[in-house]
């Protein structure tokens, strides 16, 4: 992906706490030639070795995981929050852009089956489960029933090897342009830009 410097970043943990908040991703790999793309949850994780992992799986009808025998790279596509911004918030002529945030991963990704897919699957279950009012838990479901699900699925690590990250938000502005902006973003009044402006507010600590 490409990145300019200033929009680029790079600390470990602000990236896996970003993964893990916007755990939808996309999988992207090569099917028969033709670029393939899934939307799915993944979890980011450590291996035995402590080293970064990402899990998750999808259905055993998709032939995308038929290529994963082949040890292909893939990329997964983390989306999050993104606004359009006006030039005419600035006090001065200039373009208009957008501001977004996004985290690309690249890896190697291997198909896992019986208890290493279980576990994945009690994991991912419980991460989304946690705050309902009664929730649900892999652990408490019938092994008949499990395992049975299990059938219709293919579950997978990927072996990272690279993460690219991007966080653009007007950085590049000065002062009085930055709080303008969020003010157009503001009184523009939908979610997205409501979240942009209070994701600008937060990073430079403005009330």
């Amino acid at each position: 992906m490409y990145i300019p410097g200033l929009f680029k970043l790079t600390d470990s943990e602000t990236i896996r706490q970003f993964i893990n908040d916007n755990g939808f991703g996309i999988l992207i790999n090569s099917v028969k030639g033709k670029i393939w793309a899934t939307h799915i949850p993944m979890l980011l994780e450590k291996d035995k070795d402590q080293k970064d992992i990402l899990t998750g799986h999808l259905s055993k009808a998709n032939i995308q995981w038929k290529e994963f025998e082949k040890s292909q790279e893939v990329l997964v596509v983390f989306p999050a929050n993104h606004s359009y911004i006006s030039s005419s918030w600035y006090d001065h002529e200039n373009v208009s852009t957008w501001n977004y945030l996004a985290v690309h991963v690249y890896g190697t990704i291997h198909i896992i089956e019986g208890a290493e897919l279980k576990e994945e699957l009690a994991k991912i279950v419980n991460k989304y489960e946690f705050d309902m009012p009664n929730p649900v838990s892999v652990d408490r479901m019938t092994e008949s029933f499990v395992q049975s699900e299990m059938k219709g699925i293919v579950g997978f690590k990927i072996s990272i090897s690279e993460i690219q990250a991007a966080q653009k938000l007007s950085q590049n502005r000065d002062d009085k342009n930055y709080l303008r902006i969020i003010e157009g973003l503001e009184n523009k009044g939908d979610p997205d830009s409501l979240e942009m402006a209070k994701i600008m507010r937060e990073k430079k600590q403005i009330k």
